[in-house]
């Protein structure tokens, strides 16, 4: 057994696929995370603080145009010099905003923008930085320059505030879509887990539990008697096949104890009483019977006797088939076919003296390269099942003759007859016809009758029907056919034919 097919090897297999389904999804679900978080860094490490530093230098540099009016207004020195601590405090806090601007990358246009914007506010300290202090009557326009410059920087500085936070707004948009996108893709993540997860247990379920819950189902049907029942996966190869031809088994084994104790009931009841009265008779009339007459009964107590061997041999030979370590083998010798169905026909007769047996045989001798003892079980089954199946005084036509290479014998019956739906497998082992019910029968001599007909290199066939009876023709090659005197020199090199029964057979 490979170990992939094994239940072990299945189940390593589903987990194994379930550990690297699980890094999979793991590995996607935190690509995911990562670009949500990729996302919130931008925003988190440029906008955030640019949207701070451009927030500071309008702040500081809006305070400047008041500090200025301050400067031009001042009438005393002290007043003069607050102002201008008023105003390099101011000069800290923008040169602080812009140093933290810089520290942040942007792109090509916010950088432009920047340094435009630094280079106008630099004009416009300068302009008030190189002005002196206004005297009473001096023109205004120092101031109205200066107020110029501060325009201009401010609209540079507002397009550069303006930049950012169209800027920021994209961001935050693109981030809120890439979280979007994430979170979709981890719930597709967690639906395709939940699934294939689920594929997982129905295909451990349908592979592996269901059938070993099955099995078990059928041990408890066969340990309440259940015997008709059906045993699924036979044919697999890994330990529930195992289980299941195990189980076929013990239903085979207790199918043949069935049939014992139905066959040890029924069909040795009429050679047991054979047996008994003509002991009986021999006690009794044992001073008076003639040296014939006690050959005769004796006779018979044998034939009764050999009777139940060949009962017992139909069992027995159905039991080395069961086995798979057996092989059912034929031990080929010249047999003379119109003798042996004599003997047959004339047991028989003994044992069912109401039948009518109306024999058609050669006068001489028809030989066949066959195993008397097995051919015996072909015709005494085919006979008795005759005999069994006919209504009292049913007449039975035995007849034989020789076909081209073959040797022909026709059992003929006007019994119940077989259905059209049971010809197909009446052959088939324990096996019987629907319209047996309340007919003792084990079910396996049709199928012991096909087996060593094979084995013998012949034929069976089958006519049978519910209104006129059945007829069995059984053809086996003569001893000097081709196909016999291939079965004699198998026989002289001491090799003997044999059907090899494995597990496999029992169906």
């Amino acid at each position: 057994m490979r170990r992939a097919q094994s239940i072990k090897g299945r189940l390593s297999l589903v987990f194994l696929f379930l550990f690297l389904l699980e890094i999979v999804l793991g590995l996607e679900s935190l690509s995911h995370l990562s670009s949500v978080n990729d996302a919130s860094a931008q925003i988190r490490s440029r906008w955030l603080p640019s949207t701070r530093a451009l927030g500071d230098l309008n702040n500081f540099t809006t305070d400047f145009p008041a500090a200025e009016v301050a400067m031009l207004r001042a009438n005393t020195a002290a007043e003069a010099d607050t102002v201008a601590r008023q105003m390099a405090e101011l000069d800290r806090e923008i040169a602080a905003a812009e140093a933290a601007y810089r520290l942040i990358h942007h792109d090509a246009l916010e950088e432009e923008l920047y340094q435009r914007f630094a280079a106008e506010w630099a004009r416009y300290r300068n302009m008030i930085a190189s002005r002196p202090a206004r005297l009473s009557g001096e023109s205004d326009t120092p101031a109205l320059a200066s107020k110029s410059a501060y325009a201009t920087a401010s609209r540079t500085l507002a397009m550069l505030t303006d930049l950012n936070v169209a800027s920021a707004r994209e961001a935050s948009e693109r981030s809120e879509r890439t979280y979007g996108q994430a979170r979709r893709g981890i719930l597709v993540t967690i639906l395709l887990t939940g699934v294939l997860v689920a594929g997982a247990t129905v295909y451990v379920t349908r592979s592996i539990s269901a059938p070993l819950v099955g099995l078990a189902e059928r041990m408890r049907e066969l340990a309440a008697g259940e015997l008709d029942i059906e045993v699924l996966g036979s044919r697999r190869s890994d330990e529930v096949g195992d289980m299941a031809r195990a189980v076929l088994v013990f239903r085979d084994n207790a199918i043949l104890q069935r049939n014992f104790i139905s066959m040890a009931s029924h069909e040795f009841r009429t050679p047991l009483a054979i047996i008994d009265g003509h002991a009986q008779r021999l006690t009794s009339m044992r001073y008076r019977l003639t040296h014939s007459e006690f050959a005769e009964r004796t006779g018979k107590i044998r034939s009764a006797v050999q009777r139940m061997t060949q009962l017992i041999d139909n069992l027995l030979g159905s039991a080395r088939m069961i086995d798979g370590r057996a092989a059912l083998t034929v031990n080929l010798t010249e047999v003379d076919l119109v003798e042996l169905v004599r003997e047959i026909c004339l047991q028989q007769g003994e044992f069912s003296p109401a039948a009518k047996l109306l024999e058609h045989l050669p006068a001489g001798p028809l030989t066949v390269q066959g195993d008397s003892v097995l051919l015996r079980q072909v015709f005494g089954n085919i006979l008795s099942n005759a005999v069994k199946y006919s209504p009292a005084g049913g007449t039975i036509r035995v007849r034989m003759e020789r076909v081209q290479d073959s040797a022909s014998v026709v059992i003929e019956d006007q019994g119940i007859g077989i259905p059209d739906k049971d010809q197909n497998r009446i052959f088939e082992r324990y096996y019987r016809g629907s319209n047996t019910s309340g007919i003792a029968g084990s079910g396996v001599g049709l199928y012991l009758v096909r087996t060593i007909v094979d084995l013998h290199e012949g034929e069976i066939l089958l006519q049978s029907g519910e209104d006129w009876g059945t007829r069995f023709e059984v053809r086996l090659p003569t001893a000097g056919s081709a196909i016999g005197s291939r079965v004699l020199s198998r026989a002289a090199r001491n090799e003997p034919s044999c059907l090899p029964m494995s597990s496999s057979d029992i169906s």
